[in-house]
């Protein structure tokens, strides 16, 4: 028996990276997955890979394409038992020097796409009257302010704190609601960093981090696995730190 046998979940940003690896190990854990994104070729690539998982196009931060995707999976398998908001983006610039364009983008998806996933999926939950998980995917940053990352540590920020708020609000309904803070993770949205493309740097790095290496996928799709499933039954409105024990 799996830990997920019979739950159907539904992650975004699942085409590639953190998203894609939920969606393969929570399949070999027996759930049913949609994997949404906007990079469509990809993600159906990815879900045509994956036994148990489909593929629907989600562009987070509109409101009508979470309606049809919420809709479309209710008509389909009667339930979302798991939601795990998982889209996001990094933006590696001073703060001084960000445009409000490119601030309103950053916000646009992780904050309002966070908040617009969460509400949706949350009235159907409420109307489904059983226990059901949400997973937020935050960062270390959204504990703590990182230089360079002003416009992404304010949108993980307010990830944590809807969280929180949500997981109150919603207990009464048997919904939890925790955060994941991922540290340094090895994904294609963090391939370019110069910790992954410079050797120097990436030892210099691994260095700080108590368990000396950098942080995989599959690293953060274990506690993720770990919130969606009934083995957290008790635990909500919490952040849960994966960072290899930068941030004990």
């Amino acid at each position: 028996m799996g830990r997920l046998d019979d739950k159907v979940v539904l992650i975004t940003g699942g085409s590639r990276g953190q998203g894609a690896e939920e969606g393969r190990l929570f399949t070999d854990e027996g759930a049913t997955v949609i994997l949404t994104d906007v990079l469509d070729e990809l993600g159906q690539q990815t879900a045509a890979t994956i036994e148990g998982a489909t593929y629907r196009h989600l562009d987070v931060r509109s409101e009508p394409e979470w309606e049809a995707v919420v809709g479309g999976v209710m008509e389909s398998h009667g339930r979302i038992d798991v939601l795990v908001n998982n889209a996001g983006i990094d933006l590696v610039k001073k703060l001084a020097a960000t445009t409000l364009e490119e601030f309103e983008r950053v916000v646009a998806i992780n904050q309002t796409g966070t908040f617009l996933g969460m509400r949706t999926v949350a009235n159907a939950m409420i109307a489904a009257e059983k226990p059901c998980s949400i997973v937020n995917i935050s960062s270390v940053a959204g504990l703590e302010g990182v230089p360079n990352h002003g416009a992404y540590s304010g949108t993980k920020f307010a990830v944590t704190g809807m969280t929180k708020a949500a997981a109150k609000e919603w207990g009464r309904y048997g919904i939890r609601v925790n955060s994941v803070h991922p540290g340094i993770i090895e994904t294609p949205m963090t391939e370019d960093l110069r910790s992954f493309t410079d050797d120097e740097v990436r030892a210099k790095v691994e260095r700080t981090i108590p368990l000396r290496r950098m942080g995989q996928s599959i690293d953060i799709a274990n506690m993720v696995l770990f919130l969606a499933s009934d083995e957290s039954a008790y635990c909500t409105g919490q952040a849960f730190t994966v960072d290899g024990g930068v941030h004990p």
